[in-house]
């Protein structure tokens, strides 16, 4: 704020010396020239002396040319007039000087139109200055709060053109994440609440497993039956233990993470010009073929930001596995539903693991050295399965097809 208050100033300043600047110059001018009757005057003296006639019609300034005759009326006259001998004889030029004032309505219309467009020019600094700058400055520090984790306030709605949405949008991400901090706190206290759930019902049955076997190996029980009550009540407990660990088994394989998928209808063009305009331009850095087969325009029903972004999974893993050769986009029909296929050259995933690359954190043995959570198609999966839709996978001659089915509005 404080550098643009300087460019104000630096604009105010050169604005004011642009006009004594040129007010000294135009002033100057004017004293510098010559009216155009001395001009006229001066021609005329010259023609007389030449003795040539001389009409005072020929001259825009000149009124009257008079000899003098003896008259006692020679010297009076209502106008401006000047006396000059030439040639031994007096004569008596009449003249109208009006130019003093065209130059002075000049000098009065340069004046206005430098104020005015200065004027000008500091309002628009100064609407910059409110309507760009200060809420600018007022907004620089939200992504600084929201990385600490100050997601409690609410952000202050703008009625700037420039910002609105940019702030609306920061409200936005600012409550994902205080959502996704409150779910992750959900899930920190639910699984400690389980493990100590689990802990305490392990305890009770290992208890009783220990105690019995320390009775068996003490030669406690001497009796047949009671050795084979024992051995009944060590192999109940483990039962229980065994039913504890499936539990815990089905908790962790079910599903852990939350999507908010906000269905509607949209064209998918909508979707297409994205993964077309970013993808576009970062593969011809890397000189990847990439082509978009043409497609008739059709509404689908769904959430166009998750298809987006189900769609720009599949593309960066075209991306990461692909050999960089070619990934191509291409579509076509089924009953309801209209299917987008990404394909990419190069693939070497053995057949016997296609059935996995859905599964959450599995990675094939084609990743390599390729960093990955092995969480994106199994994101795609959840994400097609919310908005009724499907994904599937298959390789052909070592091209990787990966297809997303999209449910037209009923």
């Amino acid at each position: 704020m404080k550098g643009f208050n300087r460019i104000i100033a630096a604009a105010v300043i050169i604005m004011a010396a642009v006009i004594i600047i040129l007010d000294a110059v135009m002033l100057k001018s004017e004293k510098l020239s010559q009216p155009l009757y001395k001009v006229e005057v001066s021609r005329i003296e010259r023609e007389l002396s030449q003795g040539a006639q001389v009409s005072a019609g020929d001259y825009p300034h000149i009124t009257g040319i008079y000899s003098y005759d003896g008259s006692p009326d020679f010297y009076s006259s209502d106008g401006e007039y000047l006396i000059r001998e030439i040639n031994g004889q007096i004569w008596r030029i009449d003249y109208t000087d009006s130019e003093p004032h065209s130059s002075g309505r000049t000098f009065v219309l340069m004046n206005v139109f430098l104020l005015l467009f200065a004027a000008a020019v500091i309002g628009i600094l100064l609407y910059i200055r409110r309507s760009i700058i200060k809420p600018f400055n007022e907004i620089s520090e939200l992504p600084e709060k929201l990385s600490k984790g100050n997601l409690t306030i609410p952000l202050k709605e703008k009625k700037s053109r420039y910002f609105g949405r940019f702030i609306w949008g920061l409200d936005m991400l600012r409550q994902e994440l205080e959502q996704s901090r409150q779910r992750e706190l959900e899930y920190a206290r639910n699984e400690k609440t389980f493990l100590l759930s689990l802990s305490h019902d392990i305890k009770t049955p290992l208890a009783a497993i220990k105690l019995y076997a320390k009775a068996l190996s003490k030669g406690i029980y001497t009796t047949a039956d009671k050795q084979r009550s024992a051995a009944d009540s060590i192999d109940g407990k483990a039962d229980e233990i065994e039913g504890i660990v499936k539990e815990l088994s089905a908790n962790l394989s079910s599903d852990f993470m939350d999507f908010d998928v906000r269905s509607g209808e949209f064209y998918l063009s909508e979707v297409m010009d994205e993964i077309k305009n970013y993808y576009t331009d970062k593969l011809s850095v890397t000189r990847t073929e990439f082509n978009i087969e043409k497609y008739s325009d059709c509404m689908l029903s769904g959430d166009p930001d998750r298809l987006v972004e189900v769609l720009q999974n599949i593309m960066e893993n075209a991306v990461k596995y692909g050999d960089g050769r070619s990934i191509s986009v291409s579509f076509s029909e089924e009953e309801d539903c209209r299917l987008i296929t990404v394909a990419n050259t190069g693939c070497t995933l053995p057949d016997e693991e296609l059935p996995h690359i859905f599964d959450s954190f599995w990675r094939g043995s084609n990743t390599g050295s390729q960093s990955g959570s092995g969480l994106g198609l199994y994101i795609c999966r959840r994400l097609m399965a919310l908005m009724n839709g499907d994904i599937y996978a298959d390789t052909d001659s070592g091209t990787m097809k990966v297809t997303v089915v999209c449910r037209k509005p009923e």
